[in-house]
């Protein structure tokens, strides 16, 4: 699980109830009519701009922030090194009885058509379609985020200025005036909170996501293609080296080339 976005949300709630605490009564500061405003607005204006499967899809891509953290590029590198030593030394077929020990579905793709002896060029050029498609399903999910990020502090100046003319409807009572213009207020604060602290960093962490997992399926297209050309281990190794930053491609423990036995 990557830990960061819970840790992150959990910790920005807790400063904001410890400052709303702080200001007095937190009761004072709960509205449900704001809160439908808000929620409710951001929700439709976002249906409204895509399509209902899409919509309904946004609870499954609010669990990819979430999901078990992506391979980093080191690990990567070891991986399809493993597997260039297994060719190598048994051939292309033997990759076949790696494959169940294997996670990575998309890598598993491409075990498949290398085992299926699919030209170099054509496994590129399918998995690369393969990553297009997914990098444009996240930009999607990444969008929706956005779109509710920029409508929700929008709707809750529309719900202040609803609460704002409402309370100067009634001016009979000189004391509800404070507590009107209180509970309008909330509305901005809601949709300022829920921008801000939920649904912009949530875009921002799925275009990381994004980021790293086509680096990732990069690595693998690379590794893929040079394994089914029939290079030796080491120069899959010395290719893949290059998807990493130069402070990163120093030969460790980690990266030691370990000859078949």
């Amino acid at each position: 699980m990557d830990l960061s976005t819970l840790v992150g949300l959990v910790i920005g709630s807790v400063c904001v109830g410890i400052a709303l605490l702080l200001g007095g009564s937190i009761m004072a500061y709960v509205d449900p009519v704001s809160m439908l405003i808000v929620i409710g607005g951001a929700s439709a204006a976002t249906l409204t701009s895509v399509p209902l499967a899409r919509f309904l899809s946004l609870h499954r891509i609010s669990l990819k922030t979430l999901r078990s953290r992506i391979k980093t590029p080191r690990e990567q590198v070891v991986e399809l090194v493993e597997l260039a030593e297994v060719a190598r030394r048994d051939g292309i077929l033997a990759m076949e009885q790696r494959m169940e020990d294997i996670k990575d579905p998309f890598l598993l793709r491409g075990i498949q058509l290398a085992v299926d002896g699919v030209d170099p060029d054509s496994i590129e050029e399918t998995l690369q379609t393969e990553l297009d498609n997914l990098i444009e399903r996240h930009e999607a999910g990444r969008n929706m985020f956005e779109q509710m990020g920029k409508y929700a502090p929008a709707f809750g100046m529309i719900g202040t200025l609803i609460g704002l003319v409402a309370m100067l409807s009634n001016m009979e009572d000189p004391s509800a005036i404070g507590a009107g213009m209180a509970a309008a207020l909330l509305t901005t604060l809601y949709g300022a909170l829920l921008a801000n602290l939920v649904f912009l960093p949530l875009a921002d962490k799925l275009e990381n996501r994004t980021h790293e997992e086509s680096l990732s399926k990069q690595m693998i297209i690379q590794g893929i293609k040079t394994i089914q050309l029939g290079d030796n281990p080491r120069n899959v190794e010395m290719n893949l080296r290059t998807f990493l930053a130069p402070a990163h491609r120093m030969v460790g423990p980690a990266f030691e080339y370990r000859q078949a036995a």
